[in-house]
């Protein structure tokens, strides 16, 4: 039986086939896919294209290899796009991975914090993650500072000492001081840091890289509430690692 407008009862509105077919609709759907890489990586994305161009041409053979090759570099770059939680008072994942330590230590000395224990939680990132850093929270960074040292693997606690790392000293708009410390890894040769002194960031934000497999470490202010556990996976830029409610200006 018809309804008042003519239709069949029961029967959906129609919509025009094509709707969901359209080119516009499909590359948008590519791109929300396939998340952009960061620019650290083009140079080396191009050179294993360029050098994969080279073999097939020499040889004839290893195409395939070629392409995958690419695109699992192109893979390791990527940066997605990631939506702050709408918490202030909180402290931020700086890194994609698994939390290998929650821990009570001094900060570094590169940080120039006051020597006392503090709550520091520590982030391990495998060859598969995201490499990219995140900004923990909105501020101002106050000290950039890089040191040399060993290739240990990532996930050794003296790691955080010995390693190669590069050092972030912050400040939140609340007042209270942060340190994120990149640190290199087994198979990490190359740490990015993108910010300079003096410069307003907010949580969030990409601010460095380190190449394949390596740690972050996020020094908290005394009394912070730490809210995430050994062998939780963290998301950067998303995830909450503790709270500042009630915590300590350094």
């Amino acid at each position: 039986m018809p309804d008042p407008n003519g239709a069949p009862i029961g029967a959906f509105p129609s919509e025009p086939s094509h709707v969901g077919l359209s080119l516009p609709h499909v590359a948008g759907l590519i791109r929300a896919a396939v998340p952009p890489m960061h620019p650290g990586g083009r140079p080396l994305v191009a050179a294993v294209a360029a050098a994969a161009a080279v073999v097939r041409a020499v040889t004839g053979r290893g195409a395939v290899a070629g392409a995958l090759a690419t695109a699992a570099t192109a893979a390791f770059f990527r940066n997605p796009r990631r939506v702050r939680p709408p918490l202030a008072g909180v402290v931020l994942s700086a890194a994609d991975g698994t939390v290998a330590t929650i821990s009570e230590v001094l900060p570094p000395p590169e940080l120039d914090l006051p020597r006392r224990p503090v709550s520091r939680v520590s982030v391990f990132l495998s060859v598969l993650d995201v490499h990219v850093q995140r900004i923990p929270a909105d501020g101002r960074v106050l000290a950039v500072e890089y040191r040399p040292g060993t290739f240990l693997s990532a996930d050794l606690d003296k790691a955080s000492e010995d390693n190669e790392r590069s050092a972030l000293l912050m400040e939140t708009s609340d007042g209270a001081r942060l340190g994120v410390v990149q640190i290199a890894g087994l198979l990490a040769r190359r740490i990015v840091c993108d910010v300079r002194p003096g410069e307003l960031v907010a949580a969030g934000d990409t601010y460095g890289m380190i190449r394949f497999g390596s740690r972050v470490d996020v020094y908290l202010p005394p009394g912070s509430r730490v809210t995430v556990a050994v062998g939780q996976r963290t998301i950067g830029g998303e995830t909450v690692l503790a709270s500042l409610r009630g915590c300590e200006a350094f």
